[in-house]
């Protein structure tokens, strides 16, 4: 499967270029930048292998949301105006990945070895400065009659940096020579400028600048323990004295800030913290770390709770959750006490939860997802439908909604919505054909109205002109 990807990666980095018929000639250094929309259509491409095929990828909505209300933060205070996705993966190694296209990765590991919310901060908006300046297209435009290989090249030797086996062979196939982690590491003048432009997008941003050199100090310091198998970032990001003396120097001068981290930072480490591992392991330790302290802390209580119901000890979790006091409830607590229901199969009390939560915290989106799932669990399938259509209005590219969607109408027996969901699932994952099959099968069925018939026929000729772009793709990849 990865080796037919990387073929249809190449082969459409090429077509986006007007490249069917071989590498061009790229001409001066200023002509060889990828264009934005070669860069965001390789982004999207490499987004879909990680998504669909990486188990590593964590399909975590309260996380997810919450690294995008961060990074969303740094992108307005950089002024981007490109768009950034930010996603978690869901490893034991202190790294950070940006993609073309906005698309930047965050390792689990990184944002618990965080000791505040803006050291956190500070390596999404370093992260951010480099898809800004197009550190990644620049680096292999440079390279010339090679640029549009060695770029989807050196994006699959990021994941393949990663340890997943399947992946680090497409990268072989893909020509990636035993050097290519060096080409991943970005040179001297852009982590300068990135540190540069991110330092001035964390003070636009509100959080605390003096915390940059301070967690790269602390990265720099650990990296010393690994020899030559430094944590990713350090690998792709290398650390000099040189480089943090010049940030604390830019630092010094600047406006002093003292930032608090946000309880959701707090949270989200405790989530992160007290799941993925052994369940049992989970439960003692956070068991032994709740008791130890006179006064819990909410995070400490939300990760003993979180341990308590992946393993099974749901009454012990409800009466750990209930000593939360009203003021603690914010959305992600809530969230815990709804999934917490749901697990207990009281839907009722689930969907009461969430419907509750979604009334007070409009903006945290997982609520939804979670509300859906409570309904559909419930066998309520309309109501699910109603919540999530109103949802989509929003959020018109959300997977999430449209697979629950999905599974809603096949529920209810609505076959052409069913069929125009699961249209948008399989556009999501990039399978074009079979997003083409799913919406004839909406369209013939003639279920809806004239509007419905109306929004089908048009997506359906948009997912079309992909479906044949795909097929061309595979003609000239030898597929």
């Amino acid at each position: 499967m990865m080796k037919r990807a990387l073929a249809l990666m190449l082969s459409a980095c090429l077509a986006t270029q007007g490249m069917a018929n071989g590498l061009p000639d790229l001409g001066e250094s200023s002509a060889t930048d990828l264009s934005p929309q070669a860069e965001q259509r390789i982004g999207e491409q490499v987004m879909r292998e990680i998504r669909w095929r990486d188990p590593a990828y964590l399909d975590d909505p309260e996380t997810e949301a919450y690294l995008n209300r961060i990074g969303n933060r740094i992108v307005q205070g950089a002024g981007s105006t490109q768009s950034f996705e930010f996603f978690a993966l869901r490893e034991n190694t202190i790294n950070a990945f940006a993609m073309p296209g906005g698309f930047i990765g965050v390792h689990t590991r990184l944002v618990e070895a965080a000791q505040s919310e803006s050291e956190l901060a500070s390596v999404l908006a370093h992260e951010v400065a480099h898809v800004d300046q197009h550190h990644i297209a620049r680096m292999v435009g440079q390279q010339r009659q090679g640029s549009m290989i060695m770029l989807a090249s050196m994006l699959l030797a990021v994941l393949a940096s990663r340890g997943s086996g399947d992946l680090a062979q497409a990268a072989v196939v893909g020509g990636v020579a035993a050097g290519a982690q060096n080409q991943l590491s970005y040179s001297r003048d852009f982590e300068r400028e990135a540190d540069r432009i991110g330092i001035q997008s964390l003070q636009n941003a509100g959080f605390d600048v003096r915390d940059m050199p301070v967690f790269f100090e602390r990265l720099q310091r650990e990296s010393r323990l690994y020899e030559n198998n430094a944590p990713g970032y350090l690998r792709t990001h290398p650390l000099t004295t040189e480089r943090i003396a010049d940030i604390e120097n830019r630092v010094a001068g600047m406006r002093f800030r003292q930032v608090p981290s946000s309880e959701e930072f707090l949270l989200i480490q405790a989530r992160l913290a007290s799941s993925g591992g052994d369940a049992r392991e989970m439960v003692e330790r956070e068991k032994s770390l709740f008791l130890r302290s006179k006064q819990p802390t909410p995070g400490q209580r939300y990760a003993y709770v979180n341990a308590l119901m992946h393993a099974g000890e749901l009454d012990e979790a409800q009466r750990i959750y209930d000593g939360f006091s009203d003021t603690d409830r914010n959305a992600l607590v809530l969230s815990l006490g709804g999934e917490l229901a749901t697990a207990r199969k009281d839907w009722p009390r689930a969907e009461q939860i969430f419907t509750d939560a979604i009334a007070r915290y409009p903006d945290a989106y997982y609520l939804v997802y979670r509300l859906a799932d409570a309904q559909l669990y419930a066998d309520k399938p309309k109501a699910a439908i109603e919540v999530l259509n109103s949802a989509l209005i929003q959020r018109r590219d959300d997977v999430r909604l449209w697979s629950r969607l999905s599974r809603a109408y096949q529920s209810t027996g609505q076959t052409s919505q069913y069929h125009r969901a699961q249209g948008e699932v399989y556009a999501n994952q990039g399978l074009w054909v079979a997003a083409v099959e799913q919406l004839e099968l909406a369209q013939r069925s003639n279920q809806g109205d004239f509007y419905t018939q109306s929004a089908i026929d048009a997506r359906l000729r948009e997912l079309r002109a992909r479906a044949d772009e795909e097929r061309a793709e595979r003609r000239r990849s030898g597929g």
